[in-house]
């Protein structure tokens, strides 16, 4: 992949229905690419090695044929693809026989030129536009249009080939011991009203070659800090984590830097939640990032108000999506303001970045979105009057029932597994808003020279603090409720949730002690990590996204939580525990994994079609990481303070970024102060 244009195939490169439905080769959220296969002399390629080189660029080595002749091939294909402006393939055959060999190399091709939010949700079928085949000079195009909606796909090689209507043949003869090549390039085309590619204008799409491309990556990597640890399994994680967020990075068309997607397939785009949250895990390492997420956000604020795309002033989007339904509003989700978190965490986004680097233009710059921001909270998200961030949906077509970061229809219920009514405040909203006003005022206060909304600012967000440790902490069990119904019922269920209350600081200190025992509890902590729900809940289900599994971004968020409360020996239990998930794992973790308990498992167990990589999960090890060397900015200094377990032992991160210039932090072998 580069950018969002990627390619999802089988083992053996070919994209086809046999292949598999979701494969082909996209680019902003149109497929443009459903068939892509080799045959020789009419048989299918079975592999032998694929050689997954970067990102970027990998070779698959294949023989013709079925497993059993693979003794006796006497031909060879290697199929070494690469992205950059374009899709390229090059394709060598080698001749291993001692006399010449006269083959037939057939590549088909087609595109259905689908929706990838369609594609996502199973929906895809007929388009409404008209798909077109033109057989040019040396080219094949494929074309779809609908109105001023135009895709197109052009193919060409650097060898002769009989071209068609669905793919090339090259007839070929290679000599002994011999070799023949081609280079085959597949553009990908979005023409706008004027005719002319909307993405021209992109610096990442003009004609990038791999040895730009990696030198992109080493300045990426070069960029962050340096880790040297007695564990390789930490190095490999950290290392893994920085590749995949340089990877995730896209430019979008209204803002050109490059900004962290989603993941890997169904989210190459911006998504206002992972991306902040992506920014917030990583702030310590790569604070470059968080400039174009913030900026972009800003930009894409809402103006109106919609209830189509759930829309208000102020308020920040969902995601971003360029595709078909997207540009005819065809479907809510791929024209979405559906969540009541990304206006908060914006606030609380570009506070920390100005933290961690001193950079106060940007602050100065987006003042007024960010008050927009602040103002939504009191004025549009307070949907029963009682002072809390809630949601509801609007449209009734479609959009998210919940619109937390549980956004599945059954991520928030009872604990006797009832599903609630709405509109719905849950509880780590309410931590959000809390720490969003103590940010804003500190920015009113310290940058735009507000003494008296910094002041209003601050006596809200304590009147909040006083009312959610009232209505929402459920005496008789001693944690909070996930949620609060319009009329004020506490929804019961046991949830991670309530970690995100220390990560925020909206959780009362008194509290926080009996929430950090059901947070560790047998019920919650699986061993690998915090559950989304526990184990005694009616709609428990360890391999359900928001019913069990772990996620490792959450369990970042509450190890941060816990060391801000002064509980380190059990943020470094869960550290441990997510760092060691992602050992087995090769480092990289995915959006989450099932929440069966560590003793009966020697590796967490990962679900197929979970997002892989994926940005807001790639960035948690290096908020576990500053977790455990505790690692903060204080007043244009750098704070260390090390809570490192035993068993991770001696930690050194050089060059931390900041307003000191750069500062290493070092951690000795086992040096876990005690908690409480």
């Amino acid at each position: 992949m580069d950018g969002n244009t990627y390619v999802l195939s089988n083992d053996s490169g070919d994209v086809s229905t046999a292949a598999g439905p979701q494969t082909g080769l996209y680019s902003f959220d149109t497929r443009f690419l459903n068939q892509w296969d080799l045959s020789v002399n009419g048989e299918r390629l079975n592999i032998l090695a694929v050689d997954s080189l970067n990102h970027f660029e990998s070779r698959f080595f294949l023989v013709p044929g079925a497993a059993t002749h693979y003794v006796d091939a006497t031909l060879s294909v290697i199929r070494h693809r690469w992205m950059g402006a374009s899709f390229n393939e090059q394709l060598t055959v080698l001749n291993h026989d001692m006399a010449p060999a006269t083959i037939r190399i057939r590549i088909g091709m087609g595109s259905d030129f689908a929706d990838t939010v369609e594609l996502r949700q199973g929906r895809s079928g007929p388009r409404s536009g008209r798909t077109t085949v033109q057989v040019e000079e040396g080219c094949l195009r494929l074309s779809y249009e609908r109105a001023s909606f135009v895709r197109e796909t052009i193919v060409s090689s650097s060898e002769p080939a009989a071209v068609d209507e669905r793919g090339m043949t090259f007839e070929v003869t290679v000599e002994p011991h011999g070799t023949w090549q081609t280079t085959l390039q597949v553009e990908t085309v979005l023409r706008g009203a004027r005719g002319r590619d909307v993405r021209a204008s992109l610096a990442a799409h003009r004609g990038r070659q791999p040895p730009q491309m990696h030198q992109e990556l080493d300045d990426w990597l070069k960029a962050a800090p340096t880790i040297r640890a007695d564990s390789t399994s930490l190095t490999a994680t950290y290392q893994r984590s920085l590749i995949d967020l340089g990877a995730l990075r896209y430019s979008s068309w209204t803002y050109r830097e490059r900004l962290p997607m989603a993941g890997l397939p169904w989210y190459m785009t911006m998504v206002a939640r992972d991306g902040l949250i992506t920014c917030l895990q990583a702030i310590s390492f790569t604070p470059q990032l968080s400039v174009p997420t913030l900026r972009l956000c800003a930009v894409g604020h809402g103006t109106v108000s919609n209830d189509f795309r759930e829309e208000d002033p102020g308020k920040i989007f969902y995601e971003v999506r360029y595709g078909e339904s997207a540009a005819f509003e065809d479907l809510p989700q791929a024209a979405d303001f559906g969540a009541a978190d990304t206006t908060p965490l914006f606030v609380v986004l570009l506070d920390e970045y100005e933290r961690w680097t001193d950079d106060q233009s940007l602050v100065r710059e987006l003042e007024y979105e960010t008050r927009k921001a602040l103002d939504w909270i009191d004025r549009y998200a307070d949907l029963t009057g009682k002072g809390y961030v809630a949601y509801q949906r609007r449209n009734q077509r479609g959009g998210h029932t919940n619109q937390g970061w549980k956004n599945t229809p059954d991520g928030i219920s009872y604990r006797n597994g009832q599903l609630p009514g709405y509109p719905l405040a849950t509880c780590e909203l309410q931590g959000y808003a809390y720490d969003a006003k103590l940010r804003g005022a500190r920015l009113a206060r310290q940058i735009w020279g507000d003494p008296a909304y910094a002041d209003r600012l601050e006596r809200e967000a304590a009147d909040l603090k006083d009312r959610f440790n009232r209505d929402f902490w459920i005496a008789d069990r001693g944690y909070y409720a996930v949620a609060l119904e319009a009329d004020g019922t506490q929804v019961d269920a046991l949830t991670s949730n309530i970690g995100h209350l220390l990560w925020s600081g909206i959780a009362t200190e008194e509290k926080a002690a009996q929430v950090v025992e059901h947070l560790m509890s047998d019920r919650l902590y699986s061993g690998w990590g915090i559950r989304t729900l526990a184990t005694d809940n009616h709609r428990y289900n360890p391999i359900g996204p928001h019913t069990g599994m772990v996620w490792p971004f959450d369990n970042a968020l509450t190890a941060h939580g816990l060391r801000r409360y002064g509980y380190h020996q059990e943020s470094a239990r869960i550290a441990e525990g997510i760092l060691a998930a992602a050992g087995c794992l090769d480092g990289r973790l995915p959006g989450s994994f099932a929440g069966y308990d560590r003793g009966l498992t020697k590796y967490p167990v990962t679900e197929p079609g979970i997002s892989s990589p994926q940005a807001i999960s790639a960035s948690a090890p290096l908020m576990l990481l500053r977790t455990l060397l505790g690692i903060e900015p204080c007043g244009g200094r750098l704070s260390v303070e090390p809570a490192v377990p035993a068993t991770i032992g001696l930690v050194e991160l050089l060059d931390i970024p900041g307003p000191w210039g750069r500062l290493d932090a070092v951690a000795a072998r086992g040096r876990l102060p005690a908690s409480g």
